[in-house]
């Protein structure tokens, strides 16, 4: 028995749309019967025809057969499209990215496989013959096993990913605030230079009080505090 290498689900979502394909074919096949049954009825009444009277009716039998033909080609592409927009629109609710090969729809092997695998499927020889369509309830995936290990994986990395944004507004707070603090005591002992030479003996004596140091040893701290947390924070915004 021919098969496309697919479960039993999609196999049968593929002999769905085959069934819909074939009838639309034998439906336009009879249109384009009719075409010439038309015209041998209307036209062929008389014994002979001159060359141009014979010419005159294959044009016009050209144009409406080419139209039904065409009209039948245009309708196949757009039947298709909406097929693949019915699969990608269950695919992009499960956050995937289906993709498509279009060398393979002219790939002679494989034609000839979907070609074998109709034949198995809807001749009196083959495995079986039905025309009801069947209608499975549209769904993106089923709801237990894959398909749910797959929303939890979701929802798990989702809350991740909040959590990730939170400690990262928080070490940008905090580094906001230790750069504050830093270009304030810089900007103090920036201002204690710049006082006149008569008071540079009180200057000297100011940094000789445990005050001074104090205030060196934070500003120190502080550097470091800065540059840890812009490590840090370039580590957050890696990571989101």
């Amino acid at each position: 028995m021919a098969e496309l290498g697919l479960n039993e689900h999609h196999q049968n979502a593929v002999i769905n749309y085959m069934r819909f394909a074939r009838s639309k074919r034998a439906l336009r096949l009879k249109t384009v019967d009719s075409c010439f049954q038309d015209l041998k009825d209307s036209r062929l009444t008389e014994d002979t025809f001159t060359v141009d009277e014979v010419t005159e009716m294959l044009d016009g039998l050209k144009i409406v057969v080419h139209s039904e033909v065409e009209s039948e080609l245009i309708n196949t592409a757009y039947t298709n499209v909406l097929l693949l927009r019915q699969l990608f629109c269950q695919a992009e609710k499960w956050y995937l990215k289906l993709q498509t090969d279009i060398s393979d729809l002219e790939n002679r092997e494989l034609l000839e496989q979907v070609a074998e695998f109709e034949k198995t499927e809807f001749t009196s020889s083959g495995r079986k013959v039905n025309s009801e369509i069947i209608k499975p309830k549209l769904a993106p995936l089923n709801e237990g096993g894959v398909s749910e290990l797959l929303s939890k994986e979701i929802t798990r990395l989702q809350d991740e990913n909040d959590k990730l944004k939170a400690r990262l507004r928080t070490v940008e707070t905090q580094a906001t605030s230790a750069l504050e603090e830093k270009l304030k005591l810089e900007k103090f002992l920036k201002d204690l230079k710049k006082v006149p030479e008569d008071q540079k003996e009180l200057e000297k004596k100011f940094q000789e009080t445990a005050a001074y140091r104090n205030m060196k040893e934070i500003l120190t701290k502080k550097n470091e505090q800065v540059k840890e947390l812009r490590k840090r924070l370039s580590q957050y915004e890696a990571e989101d």
